[in-house]
């Protein structure tokens, strides 16, 4: 079965880890979690990283907290494009949130955040690759992907994480 989800170029920054499903149902994306306000340092460098190598779409939450993220992050990070989930104001007991938002208004939150869709230059890597070059299976494989992760700005990870990132 084909998955049928838009591929985004862009890394897409959120709030934890409830949010990073909810992006996942409903796009094709890489994405970095900010832990919500206590944006660490390495954090900050991984979204610049990120920025520089195939830019960054910001998604937070449509509250306070959401904002300020936003705003730290765009004063340490500047060019990143802005997405945004909307709530009805009228609706008290509406959920707020990204986690809590609908596949259909995550895909048009990028859209009008002029996404970039690439759908024919996503290249995907297997198992069998990182074997090949060394990054699984080898004894140095886990050294080889420590710095090809700080290269990459993905962190260091176990070989199956290395191929998800």
């Amino acid at each position: 079965m084909k998955d049928e989800r838009p591929k985004i170029r862009e890394v897409i920054v959120v709030e934890g880890k409830d949010d990073v499903a909810a992006v996942k149902a409903a796009v094709d994306a890489q994405t970095i979690i900010t832990r919500g306000l206590g944006i660490t340092k390495e954090i900050m460098q991984s979204i610049k990283r990120a920025q520089e190598r195939c830019g960054v779409i910001v998604l937070t939450d449509p509250d306070g907290p959401g904002e300020k993220i936003r705003q730290k992050i765009q004063q340490e990070v500047p060019g990143c494009k802005h997405a945004y989930i909307y709530r009805d104001r009228r609706d008290k007991k509406c959920l707020v949130g990204v986690e809590y938002a609908q596949p259909e208004a995550i895909r048009q939150a990028l859209k009008e955040a002029k996404a970039t869709i690439n759908a024919d230059t996503i290249v995907t890597f297997t198992m069998n690759d990182l074997i090949g070059f060394g990054l699984a299976g080898h004894p140095e494989a886990q050294e080889r992907r420590d710095m090809l992760g700080r290269l990459l700005g993905i962190g260091q990870t176990n070989a199956k994480q290395f191929l998800k990132r």
